[in-house]
């Protein structure tokens, strides 16, 4: 463990500070516990859009990277693959394929520049203006409830046809999920939806549902499937996708201020002020471009390596950036990125049960923690809107784009908020 440094602070109640540099076999254990903390939430979101889970791996490493040296090695976040924009990417995917994603994610990451930029001019009172607590959790809610379809077709059909046997194998992933979540100590604790994946998987195998032949003829070694703009596909404007995903943007950066409130005090430490929201909003759209440049999905900060951090008490930037590199190194190996696509619909279903509606739960906690009163009309107004035209998708299409219901609401969310008064005519 590295010793104090004369005037730096060191909080008291970690094992390793932020700044302190564990020895190589504590660097690498530690490492491959945020990794394994992390797998299974990266590698998900990019199976359930049909994107490379192996260049989700690359694109979450490097973008960790970046992050910590944007950030001047201060906090100690990972990140990862952002489930917020599941919705629009599957639609994109299915209409216009990667490319659309590819220039939604950018923007993604502009916008979250721009904002970087307004912080760093005007500071960051207006975010919490155009967005509070009865704006962002019905958002939240309908990220959540609305793929809540897409959790229950994995889980019962095959072939476009109702199998019982899926369905008992997804339920079997889900209660064998919640039993690590609810009851298993330590490190086990810490990663139950990996552990849950796999049992479901050993389950499929057992039925005979895998086909392990993908898997055993592919090597070892393999370069990811980078989608580079100009050299793997011809460049095509999708200015649906860029209007459908920007918008989103403004949801995750409120998840992204919420993972530094908790780590200011976890640490003990003040990140707002340094090295800055600006720091941390750049370093988080800088890892969204670069994901859009190498073929992944948007990338966000991860709140299950906060719990890591939290449990172990051990915050050293160091392991973050660790699990940043291993992540990039299993990236090339060629057998694990076979072995994540052999994952069956029906286990993938089953751990989209849980992990979905806790998304949704998310949201409603939003409104629970902030005591938002549904009495007044301005609030169940805003949040029936929201709900409803989100959970439905009611696109929109406009001179050949379309516009997804969850970005409709985001930015109708906004507005409604900024325009409606605080109370009704006719409330006392």
């Amino acid at each position: 463990m590295s010793q104090q440094s004369e005037g730096r602070y060191r909080n008291p109640d970690a094992v390793l500070d932020v700044w302190e540099r564990p020895s190589l076999g504590q660097w690498v254990g530690l490492s491959i516990q945020h990794l394994f903390s992390m797998f299974g939430s990266t590698v998900l979101v990019p199976i359930l859009v049909g994107l490379n889970p192996g260049i989700a791996l690359f694109s979450s490493g490097v973008g960790t990277l970046m992050y910590i040296l944007i950030t001047k090695g201060k906090i100690p976040a990972y990140m990862g693959s952002s489930f917020s924009f599941i919705v629009v990417m599957q639609s994109l995917m299915k209409s216009a394929g990667y490319p659309s994603i590819a220039q939604g994610t950018l923007a993604v990451g502009v916008v979250y520049l721009i904002v970087s930029l307004l912080v760093s001019m005007i500071g960051s009172g207006w975010i919490d203006k155009a967005l509070p607590p009865i704006v962002v959790g019905p958002i939240i809610m309908v990220i959540g409830l609305s793929l809540a379809g897409s959790a229950a077709n994995n889980a019962t059909m095959v072939n476009n046809h109702y199998s019982l046997t899926s369905f008992c194998i997804a339920i079997a992933t889900l209660l064998i999920t919640i039993f690590f979540n609810m009851f298993m100590k330590g490190f086990l604790g810490l990663i139950p939806i990996l552990l849950g994946i796999v049992s479901g998987y050993i389950i499929t195998a057992l039925a005979g549902v895998v086909d392990f032949a993908p898997v055993m003829a592919a090597p070892w070694f393999k370069m990811p499937a980078f989608q580079i703009p100009f050299l793997t596909y011809k460049m095509t404007w999708h200015v649906d996708a860029i209007l459908s995903m920007a918008p989103i943007a403004f949801v995750t950066m409120t998840e992204h201020m919420g993972h530094i409130m908790v780590l200011n005090k976890l640490t003990h430490r003040n990140y707002f002020k340094d090295p800055g929201l600006n720091h941390t909003l750049a370093g988080d759209g800088t890892a969204s471009i670069i994901a859009s440049f190498v073929g992944g999905p948007p990338i966000t900060s991860y709140g299950e390596n906060i719990g890591v951090l939290a449990i172990t008490r051990v915050h050293s930037v160091y392991m973050l950036a660790g699990a940043g590199l291993f992540a990039i190194l299993f990236s090339f190996v060629g057998k694990l990125s076979a072995l994540i696509e052999s994952i069956p619909s029906p286990v993938i279903g089953g751990i989209s049960f849980l992990l979905f509606g806790v998304i949704a739960s998310s949201g409603l906690r939003v409104l629970v923690d902030n005591h938002v009163d549904f009495n007044e009309k301005r609030n169940l107004i805003i949040s029936a809107t929201i709900l409803v035209i989100g959970i439905g998708n009611a696109s929109l299409q406009v001179a050949g784009l379309t516009f997804s219901g969850l970005s409709i609401v985001t930015v109708l969310g906004i507005l409604m908020n900024l325009i409606l008064p605080k109370h009704a005519v006719n409330e006392a």
